[in-house]
C-alpha cells in the first residue's frame, strides 16, 4: 500500500525514538525533540510492535491515513480561472476539461463543491427566465391553468371514454 511520505516519517522518528529510549535518553528531551508526546505506556505498546514486527521501522507504520488529494492546487486554480473568464460552464463540462487536461477523474459535485467555496457556482435552481416582452400574445399566455386538467382523468364518464358496466348509473 502507498502510504503519503509524512505517515512514513513519522514512523521512522518514532523508531528512532524508540531505540534511543532503550540506549538510556530521557523520554522528556526526545518527545520534544522528535515532536511527539508519547507516555510510558505508550511507548511500551509502539516497543512491542517494533519487536514483534521484527525491528523495522516499517512495524511502526500508523495504518491510519486519510485519501491522497487528486485535486492539488494547479487544478483547483485552473477550475477558478476557467469558471471566471466562462460563467456559462458547468460542473459537467469542467470535470471533462480537468480529466483532459490533466488526465485526473473528479466528480461534478466535488467541482461544485471547491467552486462554492470561492462563490463561483450559479445560484441553485432552476436558471432564470425572463417574461416575455410586452404585447406578445402566445398560446402558452392565453391559457388557464385547467385546460389541461382533462390530460389527468382521461377515464372520465362525462368524456364518453368510461366503458360500460364500469360506472354504477
Amino acid at each position: 500500500m502507498d502510504y503519503p511520505e509524512a505517515v512514513l516519517k513519522k514512523a521512522q522518528r518514532l523508531e528512532q525514538l524508540l531505540l534511543r529510549v532503550a540506549a538510556g535518553e530521557p523520554l522528556v528531551a526526545l518527545n520534544a525533540e522528535l515532536s511527539f508526546a508519547l507516555d510510558e505506556a505508550e511507548v511500551a505498546r509502539q516497543q512491542a510492535r517494533y519487536e514483534e514486527g521484527g525491528r523495522t521501522w516499517e512495524a511502526l507504520i500508523d495504518g491510519r491515513h486519510g485519501h491522497t488529494h487528486k485535486v492539488h492546487s494547479g487544478i483547483r486554480e485552473y477550475l477558478y480561472a476557467r469558471k471566471a473568464e466562462d460563467d456559462s460552464l458547468r460542473a459537467p463540462q469542467l470535470v471533462r476539461e480537468v480529466a483532459d487536461h490533466f488526465g485526473v477523474v473528479v466528480s461534478a459535485g466535488h467541482v461544485n463543491y471547491l467552486l462554492r467555496q470561492r462563490e463561483l457556482t450559479a445560484p441553485p435552481g432552476r436558471p432564470f427566465k425572463p417574461p416575455a416582452p410586452d404585447g406578445a400574445d402566445s398560446a402558452a399566455a392565453r391559457r388557464t391553468p385547467v385546460d389541461n386538467a382533462g390530460i389527468f382523468f382521461p377515464r372520465s364518464r362525462e368524456g364518453g371514454t368510461a366503458r360500460a358496466g364500469e360506472c354504477g348509473g
